[in-house]
């Protein structure tokens, strides 16, 4: 058992294995002639454990399959429950790697902050993660931009209808062999719905979290931004006044002087990895990466004028994606340069993929290797 009161004395986690029996297992790689898609696929096996009594245990991996839980699990009623994405790359040498999982288990840890339920320590998320992906390794898609796509999440399990915090949880991962988020990858541009009737978060909420509730207030707006010809949603804050989130990404914009604006992180924006990184990465992009105050009226009038020349998202599932148009729920419509996705979106793409694949030399750690472990077979 681990105690998550003392995240720095953390015993080596002991994992116990119910592993699929090998004739029911995938033994073959994945067939690379036929787009992947996103989400789609699951691997064999899943990770999991709980939260009792102050501590987590029962650390397993298990075939992947159904969770057991009460009709009153606190995360049914009031929504106890965030999530995170990341992603492990194959790289040439035919072995698995992470990237920036570190940050991904940090941010996680703060969403369960905002939602008062416990921390998972960072090196027992790590040990899970990579645990899990050398299980499952035969699953590593091979296609170009293909990935497997991680996905821990954590939820409240108390058989209880009193509106408060649950006293127990669990924590599970499952692994997707996944392709581009969007069907044309970075070929083509999106349209985003600039809106106004709708809002992401408010200061004070949750806006911060990778909150399960946050996704599903979104469906209206991204319902709303499909039926008017848009893939996505361009978040205000509060009071329509300032560029906030670009719905599952965080937005930014290129400007013909050589400089890459995103908007300020605030409690009402979700720090994304991917933003964080460009940040991080600056000159070595060949621009000056900065944050600022957007206001809508000031980035519009900047496309129109042709100061904005490139425009688009940083998000993990989608890693960089090009915005050549953004609509208005009056019907206006207004485009970036000439709508198609520019040289220097693709330049940041080819480079963060490049990044990730480990075929241009990435920062200190934000690469991590998957071990193979002989216990396990």
């Amino acid at each position: 058992m681990i105690k998550t009161r003392s995240p720095h004395i953390i015993p080596t986690m002991k994992i116990e294995y119910k592993l699929k029996p090998l004739c029911e297992r995938r033994t073959t790689p994945l067939d690379c002639s036929h787009p992947l898609g996103f989400g789609q696929l699951r691997t064999d096996h899943m990770f999991l454990m709980d939260y009792e009594n102050g501590q987590w245990q029962n650390l397993r991996i298990q075939p992947y399959g159904e969770l057991n839980m009460m009709p009153g699990a606190t995360a049914l009623h009031y929504g106890q429950s965030v999530f995170e994405g990341a992603k492990a790359f194959l790289h040439n040498d035919n072995e698995i790697y992470t990237f920036r999982l570190t940050k991904n288990c940090e941010r996680l840890n703060q969403s369960a902050d905002i939602l008062c339920m416990p921390q998972v320590p960072v090196e027992v998320q790590m040990q899970a993660i990579h645990s899990l992906l050398d299980v499952d390794r035969i699953w590593m898609p091979k296609q170009a931009g293909a990935s497997m796509y991680i996905r821990p999440f954590l939820f409240a399990t108390d058989d209880n209808l009193s509106v408060r915090p649950s006293e127990q949880y669990t924590y599970c991962v499952m692994l997707s062999p996944s392709g581009a988020y969007y069907e044309k990858g970075i070929k083509d541009s999106i349209s985003l719905l600039v809106s106004t009737q709708y809002h992401r978060a408010v200061s004070g909420g949750t806006g911060a979290a990778k909150a399960a509730g946050n996704y599903a207030a979104s469906l209206r707006a991204q319902r709303q931004a499909q039926s008017l010809g848009a893939a996505q949603v361009l978040y205000l804050d509060a009071s329509n006044t300032y560029l906030e989130e670009a719905g599952a990404m965080n937005h930014f914009h290129i400007t013909k002087e050589n400089e890459l604006i995103i908007p300020f992180f605030t409690d009402t924006i979700l720090k994304s990895i991917t933003s964080q990184s460009i940040l991080t990465l600056g000159e070595q992009l060949g621009l000056t990466v900065k944050q600022q105050q957007i206001k809508l009226s000031d980035f519009i009038n900047d496309i129109q004028n042709g100061n904005i020349i490139e425009a688009g998202g940083f998000g993990t599932a989608a890693v960089c994606t090009a915005v050549g148009h953004y609509l208005f729920e009056d019907g206006r419509r207004i485009t970036v340069g000439d709508g198609n996705v520019g040289p220097i979106i693709k330049r940041l793409y080819e480079t963060y993929t490049g990044l990730q694949q480990g075929k241009i030399a990435a920062p200190t750690d934000w690469l991590e290797h998957v071990a193979s472990a002989q216990e396990v077979k």
